[in-house]
């Protein structure tokens, strides 16, 4: 009879150990699991990007529509020799709205003031490095219009933007870049030709510091000259 007991005891005792060791395992299991993170796709199966990419042909409906809902207007550029704050004028709205939507996009975060002649201008919004090509090949390859007839000067201060450089009679804005005007006087002798955006508000002892760096022959900085961050003050 104690050896029935007995045995019945011990079948008790083992299956209660087969149940927590279930429990601990399934516990275990369970937080191992991976947590997948959801990316919304497209049709195509293809991750779906927050913004079209922008051509020639779409640029301008593009920056129509996002005029009427972003009417910001100062950047603020911090370089390396302290901060620009420049204002975009709304007559000029499709460069504005550029502008602002590139600096939200933080394409000009690590770009370099890359031409620079003192006492004439400096010119910003490119890069030799990779992560500034990569940068552009995701928004898209695109001009904008020359739009010069709003009555701005090449004053001493003003933001305007060059034109591409490669079959463009018309003088189709580059638009990722732009050149501040550090000529005392002016640079007159640029009205028509280029787009005429903004103006420096603050910072001009900032520009005239840039503009006395040592360059080589192709203007370009002996020592890099970062824009190190592009932010929207209002």
């Amino acid at each position: 009879m104690k050896i029935i007991i007995s045995f019945c005891l011990l079948i008790l005792v083992l299956s209660c150990e087969d149940k927590q060791t279930k429990k601990k395992t399934s516990n275990i299991t369970e937080a191992a699991k991976p947590v997948t993170k959801l990316v919304k796709e497209d049709k195509n199966g293809s991750p779906e990007r927050e913004f079209p990419k922008l051509n020639s042909k779409s640029a301008m409906d593009f920056f129509l529509e996002y005029d009427k809902h972003h009417k910001e207007n100062t950047v603020r550029l911090t370089t390396d020799f302290g901060d620009i704050d420049i204002f975009l004028f709304n007559e000029t709205r499709f460069h504005r709205s550029n502008f602002i939507w590139l600096t939200k996009q933080k394409y000009f975060d690590g770009t370099q003031f890359y031409r620079v002649i003192d006492n004439f201008m400096v010119q910003a919004g490119n890069s030799d490095d990779r992560i500034t090509a990569r940068k552009r090949a995701h928004i898209g390859k695109y001009l904008l219009p020359a739009d010069t007839k709003r009555g701005f000067k090449h004053d001493r201060g003003v933001v305007s933007m060059p034109s591409s450089e490669i079959d463009n009679p018309h003088k189709l804005a580059s638009p990722y870049e732009f050149f501040i005007v550090q000529q005392k006087g002016g640079a007159h002798f640029l009205d028509g030709d280029y787009t005429i955006f903004g103006r420096v508000i603050k910072g001009m002892d900032v520009v005239d510091k840039i503009a006395a760096v040592d360059t080589d022959d192709g203007d370009w900085p002996m020592k890099n000259v970062f824009i190190r961050k592009a932010v929207i003050l209002k």
